[in-house]
């Protein structure tokens, strides 16, 4: 067994964030349960990760590109605490069951029919730790059709319907990001917070139980309404929108630029004071959304014999004169630059932006082993070589910090910013049991 902490978590007072006080013990991989509870890390909660002694989990290998390491670990795991064990081990066990002996939630997303052979599923738990708090994170659920069937985010996307709505009409793709994943997550987060609350208020403990294919099939809401109402489903058109037009990118003189009308009046807007052409917005073709949808290829193309006249600097500035959504089709570079991200914030959460431009060795890690070294004065653990899953979590924070330009190492990571106002959410250490309340635990339990 080896564990691992964040060095810089205890600098930051834990009786102020909404979470503190709370334990949450979490067998996790990959991106859904793992995103789950960086959520609740990031909201104070002791975040003990539970990881296989071969490899750990999978996720660390999916890139070098940080520092020598995964993006999306770096990403989803940040706060955390990471405790390797042998769960086929009786030791791993025993390790693994005082954990839960003082936590007040369990998260896990093995693979299927793998936490009810560990005794680790929602009724196996409830009789040995009443006041835990479970949580199942699974493909297609725990039962049911396609119960045993492993499920990753582009299947689910596939299996949706989600990828026959994306992408341009001669090419099905899937999202750019692991959204079936991310919806799971963030299903699972929410699920935690209301049990803990009625925990807290009722004394019922309740599980909570999320499938990537449920999760991601409310997403699809929409378009399902569409489709079972409708004669078609929702046509694939690219980075435009399926009913709404206009909406998406049109050319300029030097490049694209999006825009969004969501209303008639909107569009009377477009007409009058960017387009030029007052008696557009009330030509029959293009009155309403219903007839501009049904002659989308002929509505683009008038607005685009305007547009490709101005330059980006200048469609924009009319777009804005006009009070219409607009933005630019940007890169992901262009999102590290954009102002919202150097600003650091948004709704509390902190947002990735560049600190310095990038060099060969940021983009070519490989070639700078020193990212891979530990910080000057850490210990080694006995017996062991520095693997990477302990210089992870030696050098979380620090590499957290160098990404996102604060400049205090010694803090916590993405600290919330100073207009958060704890006092006006319900102090998260009323939401453990009355018999649990009191310092957090610091080591595994003897």
């Amino acid at each position: 067994m080896a564990v691992h902490s964040d060095a810089g978590a205890a600098a930051t007072p834990s009786n102020t964030l909404p979470l503190a006080g709370i334990t949450v013990v979490s067998i996790e991989q990959a991106v859904a349960a793992p995103f789950a509870t960086r959520q609740l890390a990031d909201l104070g909660a002791r975040v003990i990760k539970i990881e296989r002694p071969d490899a750990g989990d999978f996720a660390r290998r999916y890139d070098e590109t940080v520092h020598g390491q995964s993006s999306y670990f770096v990403w989803l795991n940040r706060s955390k605490e990471s405790v390797t064990l042998d769960l086929k081990a009786a030791e791993g066990r025993d390790i693994l069951e005082r954990l839960l002996a003082t936590a007040d939630v369990f998260v896990q997303n093995l693979a299927p029919g793998a936490a009810a052979r560990m005794h680790l599923d929602a009724d196996s738990l409830r009789q040995r730790h009443p006041a835990l708090i479970p949580c199942d994170i699974s493909g297609y659920g725990n039962t049911g059709p396609w119960s045993d069937r492993k499920a990753y985010d582009m299947l689910v996307q596939g299996e949706t319907g989600l990828i026959s709505l994306t992408g341009p009409a001669d090419c099905p793709s899937k999202t750019g990001v692991s959204i079936a994943d991310i919806a799971a997550g963030m299903y699972a987060y929410s699920g935690i917070l209301s049990a803990l609350y009625t925990r807290a208020t009722t004394g019922t403990v309740r599980a909570v139980e999320v499938a990537l294919f449920e999760a991601l099939g409310e997403w699809m809401g929409s378009p399902a309404y569409y489709t079972e109402y409708g004669e078609n489903q929702p046509e694939r058109v690219g980075a435009a929108h399926a009913t709404i037009v206009p909406y998406g990118p049109f050319p300029t003189a030097d490049g694209e630029v999006l825009l969004a009308v969501q209303n008639d009046r909107e569009w009377v807007s477009l007409c009058t004071k960017v387009l030029g052409d007052p008696d557009l917005a009330t030509d029959e073709r293009f009155h309403s959304n219903s007839t501009r949808v049904e002659r989308r290829a002929e509505c683009n193309e008038v607005i685009a014999q305007r547009t490709r006249l101005l330059s980006t600097a200048e469609l924009l500035a009319q777009l804005d004169a006009a009070a219409i959504a607009n933005g630019r089709l940007g890169s992901v570079s262009d999102f590290l630059d954009h102002p919202r991200s150097r600003a650091g914030t948004a709704g509390g959460r902190s947002t990735p932006r560049r600190r310095r431009p990038r060099t060969a060795a940021a983009r070519h890690p490989e070639r700078d082993r020193t990212a891979l070294r530990p910080r000057p004065g850490a210990r080694r653990p006995h017996g062991r070589r520095p693997d990477r899953t302990w210089l992870f979590a030696r050098r979380d924070h620090r590499t957290a910090h160098r990404l996102h330009g604060l400049t205090d190492p010694s803090r916590r990571p993405f600290p919330l910013p100073p207009s958060y106002r704890p006092d006006k959410v319900t102090h998260a250490r009323s939401l453990a049991p009355p018999e649990a309340r009191g310092a957090r635990r610091a080591r595994i339990p003897r």
